[in-house]
């Protein structure tokens, strides 16, 4: 993904050089250095997004962009990835900067 605009951390993005442009996400999470998740300017801890996704509609049809900062750790993007997939979410991207 190019850039999220939404999210306000597109320069801190990872960079790909590999990255495409999709389609918009329906639900962006955000991920800082620090490991706290955000979804539209509220941080939820990974149980939160779970019973967030859930609520909103039917996961298998939610397609979720993980927007980590250049210095996310790996673990906590797992983290993010299997609090998605145990609201039932098979649809998870990583944002990306282009390179």
């Amino acid at each position: 993904l190019h850039m999220i605009p939404a999210t306000g951390i597109t320069s801190s993005l990872a960079k790909s050089s590999t990255a495409a442009a999709l389609n918009s996400p329906k639900l962006v999470v955000t991920l800082d250095a620090s490991g706290a998740i955000g979804v539209d300017g509220q941080t939820l801890t990974a149980q939160q997004l779970t019973d967030m996704i859930r609520q909103k509609g039917d996961p298998a049809h939610t397609v979720v962009t993980i927007a980590g900062t250049h210095d996310t750790s790996l673990q906590n993007v797992m983290k993010v990835m299997d609090a998605c997939r145990t609201a039932g979410v098979t649809q998870i991207g990583l944002a990306a900067q282009k390179q």
